[in-house]
């Protein structure tokens, strides 16, 4: 079997990259919705004041994981696109790749709204 092509790899690797990003709003959700969830709470806790911060904490690292997740996006989306640009590819890694590039630009576009 021959190895993948560069282009087959870069394609992957903005897949993969998309996917990191969308987990991360999910978990990002779910820890404001734990957070929400312990603010609300009438629990005399003696914890709840630690576990709020911890929570906030949690939030505040997820929250910085986008900016450089992003540009490893914009930068795997460039590479792939200067890939497809030389040619070289088969039909079907060119498909691939042009719906990896657009993938990759409809999930940043829905972030900066």
């Amino acid at each position: 079997m021959a190895p993948p092509s560069q282009i087959s790899i870069s394609t992957s690797a903005v897949t993969r990259l998309v996917k990191e990003e969308a987990s991360y709003h999910k978990e990002l959700v779910s820890q404001e919705s734990r957070l929400e969830k312990l603010l609300k709470s009438e629990d005399g806790d003696e914890n709840k004041e630690y576990q709020v911060k911890q929570e906030k904490t949690a939030i505040e690292e997820t929250r910085a994981v986008f900016p450089p997740l992003r540009q490893r996006i914009a930068d795997a989306v460039q590479k792939l696109e200067d890939q497809v640009e030389a040619g070289g590819a088969t039909d079907e890694e060119a498909a691939k790749a042009k719906e990896a590039i657009k993938a990759a630009k409809d999930a940043t576009a829905e972030e900066k709204k």
